[in-house]
């Protein structure tokens, strides 16, 4: 039975690229999935190995879908091993917390995550509010330094204003990769197309950030759509509609997603939430209590992390924001 990777779904098809086919100058095979799968609650994924079966007109029915490594349910997709988290400097302005709500979806993944920010050559263009509010989220409201004196991150050619520096050298310091770029200068994309080589990945972030706008920058002749920024609404117009993998030099994959703001906690219990902030865990281990939640409790080694400036208060304060929503959602339901 021939067996493939479904590289697109849209409208209930499934498109799946047959084995040792290469995506772009091979057909792919349009199908349908098998009753059995609805029945069973299953639904193929973009990234799944299936098997299918080939029908008289040339299309397919997918019969049997292989174990999955990782199964992400917004943007929903399987098999991936990376996210890419792609995030603006500016228009949109950089949001610290949709950046750590983000983060601890993919650590709740099992997923590695890499932080991409975007739209490097417009910070210098935009007024000091601009800094203000990258440090305050526009939906949120979270707090970071913002010291306007300019200093070089080292990765792109502008200088950058301290905010941003600080910004990157926190979440390096975490642990996760960050690139600072910019598509229209090119400033960074070698970078992040060296890091994607061989990987499958998702491209993941908020509307209107430039996700389309940098895959079209590292992979040659793709053309994905892209639109300027709403000034009234602060968002993008959502031109990725639909889940794809687009084929890589080196033989990766990374998907392009439909464009989203708000996630939540659905899938995450209360006592899990600190385990997706990377930093807290040394610390969490030598709690007094075992399921401390980092609150109040009396030998809180996190919190004690946070006063002496071992853990970020920006970061901690998010996870107080996050652990609340979550309690409010459970009240709710």
């Amino acid at each position: 039975m021939p067996q493939g990777l479904i590289v697109k779904a849209l409208s209930g098809y499934y498109y799946v690229l047959p084995e040792g086919s290469r995506l772009g100058s091979d057909s792919l095979v349009q199908c349908r999935a098998r009753g059995v799968f609805k029945k069973r609650g299953i639904s193929p994924l973009v990234g799944d190995r299936v098997k299918y079966e080939t029908t008289e007109n040339g299309e397919g029915t997918v019969t049997e879908i292989d174990p999955r490594t990782s199964e992400m349910i917004r943007p929903p997709i399987a098999n991936v091993d990376t996210a890419m988290l792609v995030f603006s400097v500016v228009e949109p302005d950089l949001n610290l917390q949709l950046l750590d709500k983000f983060l601890v979806h993919i650590e709740n993944t099992g997923l590695h995550a890499a932080i991409c920010l975007t739209k490097a050559d417009l910070v210098d263009l935009a007024d000091d509010s601009s800094e203000e509010s990258a440090a305050e989220s526009t939906e949120e409201g979270e707090a970071v330094q913002t010291t306007a004196s300019s200093a070089s991150t080292g990765l792109v050619a502008t200088p950058m204003p301290d905010w941003l520096t600080d910004a990157v050298e926190l979440y390096r310091k975490i642990g996760y990769p960050v690139m600072l770029t910019s598509s229209r200068q090119g400033e960074g994309v070698d970078q992040v197309a060296e890091y994607l080589d061989g990987k499958i990945s998702v491209f993941a972030g908020q509307s209107g950030v430039g996700k389309s706008s940098m895959l079209n920058a590292i992979v040659a002749g793709l053309d994905l759509q892209t639109n300027e920024i709403s000034h009234r609404l602060g968002r993008g117009k959502h031109t990725t509609r639909h889940v794809e993998l687009i084929s890589l030099a080196k033989g990766g994959y990374v998907a392009d997603t439909p464009g989203f703001s708000q996630l939540d906690f659905v899938e995450l219990e209360a006592e899990d939430l600190g385990s997706c902030f990377r930093e807290f865990q040394t610390y969490a281990e030598t709690c007094k209590f075992r399921g401390c939640l980092h609150l109040h409790e009396p030998g809180c080694k996190v919190r004690d992390a946070v006063e002496q400036g071992e853990i970020a208060t920006s970061r901690y304060e998010h996870y107080l924001q996050f652990l609340q929503e979550m309690k409010e959602k459970k009240r709710r339901y």
